[in-house]
Parts: C-alpha cells; structure tokens; sequence
C-alpha cells in the first residue's frame, strides 16, 4: 500500500515542464493501469455483459415457455388419449356385452329350430308308419280276399253245375269290379 501512496506522491513531484515521460516503476503504475482498465471494461463493457445476460435471460425464459406449452399440450393430448381408451373399453364391452347376447339368442334359435325340425322328421315319420301299416294292411285283405276267393272257387267249382257257375263268376267279377273302385 506504501508504493501506491508513493507513487500518487511522486506524481506530484514530476517537473511540469512540458515533457512526457513513462513511469517505469512497474508496482507503482500497476494498479492505476488495472484501476483503468477495469474501470473503462466496467463502463463499456457493463452494457455488452447486461445485453449477453439479458439474451440469455430471454432464451432460457423462452425455452421455458416453450416447455410448459409442450408440457400442456402433452397433457391435453393424454387426457384426449384417455380419454379415447375409456371410450374404447366402453365399446370393447359393449361389444362383448352384445357378443354374448348374440351368441346367447343364436343358441335359443339353434335350439328351437332343432326341436322344429325333430318335431316334423317325428312327424314324417309317423305319417310313413300309418301309410306302410295302411299299405300293409290293404295288402294283407287284398291276399285274404284272394285266397278266400280261391277257395270259394274251387269249393263252387267242385260243386257246382254250370249254369250257377256262370251266375257266380258274374257276381264275382261284379264284386271285383266294386272292391276296385273302393281300393283306387
């Protein structure tokens, strides 16, 4: 601190004469030249370094909006997603719902129409048992009626003379002839 004082003093003792001189004490000029050079970077350069940190200052508040403006747009757009997957579910189960329902009255349809179907095969196949039976049976008084003709012809033909025979055979084809019209 003394060679500071010392050369403030020694400034004073300088001649005035006019002439221009470099002080080459390097301690006793030193700190005047960084006091200088500090002041002249504090007053120019104060301006400079405000502008850089203001522009840094914008750009970081910038950046942070930006963020916030993503950061809310990427909620809207997860609450519109969720929002989209409820509603999903809501139709898978609805389907589903609907899916069972469906399957569930196809099967009832299934069903009946099964039990309609056995229903008409029962009855084709009781209307087939009467016709063969009724088929059958008029076959059975069809050969009866034959055997017993038969026989009545032969017990009238062993016994009989042939005038009544010729009366017996016109009855009996008369009586074909009605039998006929009753079986067509």
């Amino acid at each position: 601190m003394k060679n500071v004082t010392d050369s403030f003093v020694s400034l004073g003792h300088w001649p005035s004469a006019g002439s221009f001189g470099v002080n080459t004490d390097i301690l006793a000029t030193n700190p005047i030249n960084l006091s200088v050079v500090l002041g002249v970077l504090i007053f120019f350069g104060k301006g400079v370094l405000s502008d850089l940190l203001d522009n840094r200052k914008e750009r970081i508040l910038n950046t942070i909006r930006n963020s916030e403006e993503l950061r809310e747009g990427a909620i809207e757009r997860l609450e519109k997603a969720r929002a989209r997957l409820r509603k999903v579910e809501m139709e898978a189960d609805q389907f589903r719902v609907n899916g069972y329902s469906e399957i569930e009255r196809e099967k009832l349809n299934l069903i009946n129409s099964t039990y309609k179907i056995l229903e008409q095969l029962e009855n084709y196949k009781n209307e087939t048992i009467f016709f063969e039976q009724q088929r059958a049976i008029n076959q059975v008084r069809q050969r009866v009626l034959q055997q017993a003709l038969q026989g009545a012809l032969g017990t009238l033909n062993s016994s009989l003379n042939n005038e009544l025979h010729l009366r017996t055979i016109s009855a009996n084809i008369g009586l074909f002839g009605v039998m006929k019209e009753i079986t067509d």
